[in-house]
């Protein structure tokens, strides 16, 4: 009979499918090392580091600058972008690769060059951002780098550089690789200067960027846990078909054996250049 039977009728959503998200994406995080999920404004306010475990997250080179010097710095050589001399390609063209990793990040190149105060103290200070092409070193980052030892030396301010890097950028091929050689001669120009230079090296520092400036500071200082090393441990273990140490090339065992001066919390780090720079400019 008719009052028996129920005509079907579509759903109304009133919500566009677009618009339908969860409320609480994007508002926890969840620890690499520990697995606990941390609510993202904790995380924020305790400088991207793990209350549960004190892993360190890593740190975007703005974030990383606003973090180390006193409020408004001046920004050098920031127009400078890479071409694609080799018309690379590999799952998507080199040059689309630049263009995506500028529109989200809003810089052109992996490393950031400032002019600013530490502690009151006049200081040149670069930033790698591992985010952009994984922060790695091609003829823009490697020329940067220079120009910012060399500003050092005009200005006769110290050197700090934080280092985050997957190593040489490939796409770049043979360039990439004489970066190595020219940023590790300035830096020896300005050890005949007597400057100091301070290099900070966070997870992870790897490749190229291991082989020349990370390693040459006057104190080489790291984050906790930070992965430091030319080739990963993935790719030794498979070379020498050997398992490796527990913590093999983390920070606490470089500086166990001899390759690091310091491990430095994040908390503690701008006080811990502040000290150094009053032990090697006196």
């Amino acid at each position: 009979m008719a009052w028996f039977k129920r005509e079907k009728k579509a759903i109304e959503q009133r919500t566009p499918p677009e618009e339908r998200r969860v409320r609480t994406e994007g508002l926890w995080a969840k620890c690499e090392s520990c697995g606990a999920i941390v609510f993202r404004k904790d995380l924020e306010e305790n400088l991207l580091v793990c209350p549960k475990c004190q892993f360190h997250f890593k740190m975007s080179a703005k974030r990383r600058l606003e973090l180390l010097l006193d409020g408004n710095y001046t920004e050098h050589d920031a127009g400078m972008v890479s071409t694609d001399p080799l018309d690379f390609v590999d799952t998507k063209p080199y040059k689309k690769r630049i263009k995506d990793a500028q529109k989200k990040l809003g810089m052109n190149d992996a490393v950031i060059t400032a002019e600013g105060q530490l502690n009151g103290r006049p200081v040149v200070c670069c930033a790698m951002e591992f985010n952009f092409i994984g922060g790695s070193m091609g003829a823009v980052v490697g020329e940067k780098v220079t120009r910012a030892i060399e500003l050092s030396m005009e200005t006769r301010q110290p050197l700090i550089v934080v280092s985050c890097s997957g190593g040489a950028r490939m796409m770049e091929g043979t360039i990439s690789l004489m970066q190595l050689a020219k940023v590790s001669a300035a830096l020896a120009r300005m050890d005949d200067e007597k400057l100091p230079y301070l290099s900070v090296l966070t997870d992870p520092t790897t490749g190229g960027v291991t082989a020349s400036f990370a390693m040459l500071g006057d104190l080489n200082i790291a984050e906790p846990g930070a992965l430091i090393g030319f080739a990963g441990p993935r790719v030794i273990e498979q070379t020498i078909r050997q398992k490796l140490p527990e913590g093999f090339q983390r920070s606490e065992f470089l500086l166990e054996h001899g390759f690091l001066d310091a491990v430095v919390h994040r908390k503690d780090m701008k006080s811990f250049l502040n000290n150094a720079l009053d032990l090697l400019m006196n």
